[in-house]
């Protein structure tokens, strides 16, 4: 896919200071009210807006509802976080009626997000307009959390992210949980050898993951994806993935693999140095991503309701 996509055709920042200029403080205090009460939709909203941009680009096809929808694939079952989408949204057609886009929404909310975790602030391009069609069946190009660095790194590539992107986005694992089902298969009878774990995990750290995760649980249970510092954006992740501490399978393969460990190592220099890198290098990875296929111009639409096309 040409990389002139990920650079935008239209996106700018501050796009809209002259048709709506209270757009991105709006977008920002409804942010905050959700996080003050639930701080967990931070995390998701992040998710959110990768999930969005990875099929038909960012334009917001994700909120779409419908028994066909994106919304209904197994990878976005546990997406979360409408409810701060759809408030921004209502307050935003109040003051200033059809013109910030949905997808707009979801790429500031996600900065906002980061921000209010202790992590970065970077400038959101903006005036992506919202797509039309919503379909399950386009949303197989999600990446998994069993797949191998290399199909990861082709699903990136196919939107002009490169392997530095790759590590750099995945790191925002560094806030957040997950369920004990995507990864429990790696705490029991995952190979005859030691403890039955998966050997690339810490041993040390395997009775604590069986403690959280036992096979009774239904694999209903949460484990924060950074351990020690589920609430702040910081490079920490990367010290658990040189620690044999990733939860995810993917997230680990991040260390076991030549070609993406050279990566996680940058982000591992002197204490001071290294979150300083993670976010300066976070901030451009999210704005390319955010750039994927947007829409601009007369493409799409700027929906009334983010969950219905107009």
């Amino acid at each position: 896919m040409a990389a002139t996509l990920v650079k935008g055709q239209g996106t700018r920042v501050e796009f809209y200071s002259s048709s709506c200029p209270l757009a991105e403080s709006i977008v920002s205090s409804t942010v905050q009210s959700h996080l003050q009460s639930d701080p967990s939709v931070g995390p998701a909203i992040l998710r959110m807006h990768f999930h969005d941009c990875f099929v038909h680009g960012c334009d917001a096809s994700i909120l779409i509802d419908g028994p066909d929808s994106e919304k209904q694939v197994p990878p976005n079952l546990g997406v979360r976080g409408y409810e701060v989408i759809d408030d921004a949204k209502a307050q935003l057609e109040a003051t200033c009626p059809g013109v910030v886009s949905c997808a707009d929404i979801i790429a500031l909310a996600a900065r906002d997000a980061v921000v209010l975790a202790k992590g970065p602030k970077w400038d959101v391009p903006t005036g992506r307009r919202d797509g039309r069609v919503s379909l399950a069946s386009d949303a197989d190009n999600l990446p998994g959390f069993t797949e191998s660095i290399e199909e990861q790194k082709r699903k990136f590539a196919a939107f002009g992210l490169n392997t530095q992107d790759l590590v750099t986005l995945v790191g925002a694992h560094t806030i957040g949980t997950t369920a004990c089902q995507f990864f429990s298969y790696r705490l029991f009878n995952f190979t005859d050898i030691g403890n039955g774990a998966d050997p690339s995990i810490n041993p040390a750290f395997v009775s604590q993951l069986q403690t959280l995760c036992p096979p009774t649980s239904n694999d209903t249970g949460r484990v924060a994806l950074d351990t020690d510092s589920v609430d702040s954006f910081d490079a920490s992740f990367f010290e658990n993935l040189k620690n044999g501490r990733g939860i995810l399978e993917s997230d680990q393969m991040l260390w076991a693999d030549a070609s993406t460990r050279s990566i996680v190592q940058s982000y591992l220099g002197v204490r001071a140095l290294q979150s300083l890198k993670f976010n300066i290098e976070f901030g451009r990875s999210m704005v390319k991503m955010s750039n994927i296929e947007v829409k601009t111009g007369t493409n799409g639409e700027i929906r009334k309701i983010c969950s219905a096309i107009n």
